[in-house]
Formats: C-alpha cells, structure tokens, sequence
C-alpha cells in the first residue's frame, strides 16, 4: 500500500494487516485493525478500505460515511469517490452516484484508474444509453486493456449498436 510517507509505521502495520485480514475474509478483525490504524492516524485508505469492508457486510450507509471522512482527510485521493458512486449504485441511487464517479475520474491521486468508467457504463446500460456506456468502457479499456470483463462487456454493447 502507497501510504504519504508521514504516515506513522503503527498505523502502517495495523492497516496491512487489516487489508490482509480482509482478504482472508477476516471482516471483523479487519474492521477492528483499520479502527485502529485511524485511531493512530487517520489516512484516506484506512477510512476507504474500513469503508470497503462495512459495504462487505452490506453495511452500505457506513461504508458511504468512511468515504466521505477519506475525502475529508485527503480530497485527492480517488478511490473514495469511486467506492461511494459504487455504493449508491447499489443502493439504486444511480443519478446520485454520477458526480461522485465523475471527480474519481478526476482525482489527483488513484488508482486503478479506470472502475468510474466501468462503474459509469453500468449506470448508462441501466439508462438505455448504450452509446456513453461504449464511450466508458472504451475509456477503461484504454487504461487498463487486460481488464477481460471491461473488454467482454465493450463488446457485447458494439454488437448492439450494430
């Protein structure tokens, strides 16, 4: 994890090891130890991540307010935006979840790069707007061209413009 290097090591520690716990599907030990890593010093990636654990348990309101506490700590981090327009779209907030996936675009410091666009595709498939959804994926295709569902999907959606 690519943490500003002010960050102190414990919070270093506590947040790799909470993304590990995590991966394991540990989501109440990670959840613990990314509390923890903020109580030592509060980062963007400890609040997303916390975030991306509660929308793991379906706890999608709590996972929007780490988000919004990430951009309050770093606005020019990406994945926030991201994760919150992915969480209302979840939640069918689609028209709410635009904005949020547009500054993702935008943001300073992000990555990987191109889920708003993948995330906007879907919102504009569910809009009957195959034409955007193909200029979204083109765009996340363009970033990332190993990215198979991306591609799969880009596909599928050329086939019906056709």
């Amino acid at each position: 994890m690519d943490l500003p290097s002010h960050v102190p090591e414990q919070a270093r520690q506590y947040l790799e090891r909470a993304s590990t716990a995590q991966m394991d599907g540990r989501l109440d030990e990670a959840i613990t130890l990314y509390k923890q890593s903020i109580g030592v010093y509060p980062t963007a990636e400890a609040h997303t991540f916390l975030g991306w654990a509660y929308s793991m348990e379906n706890r999608l309101d709590e996972a929007i307010a780490e988000c919004r506490r990430a951009i309050a700590v770093d606005p020019d981090f990406g994945n926030p935006y991201n994760d919150i327009g992915a969480y209302l779209i979840q939640l069918g907030r689609i028209e709410e979840a635009i904005p949020w996936l547009e500054r993702a675009k935008q943001a300073v410091r992000y990555e990987p790069r191109h889920y708003p666009h993948i995330n906007l595709s879907q919102i504009h498939v569910m809009q009957n707007d195959i034409t955007a959804a193909v200029r979204e994926l083109r765009a996340a295709v363009d970033l990332e061209p190993e990215h198979e569902s991306a591609r799969r999907e880009l596909h599928r959606l050329l086939g019906m413009l056709n």
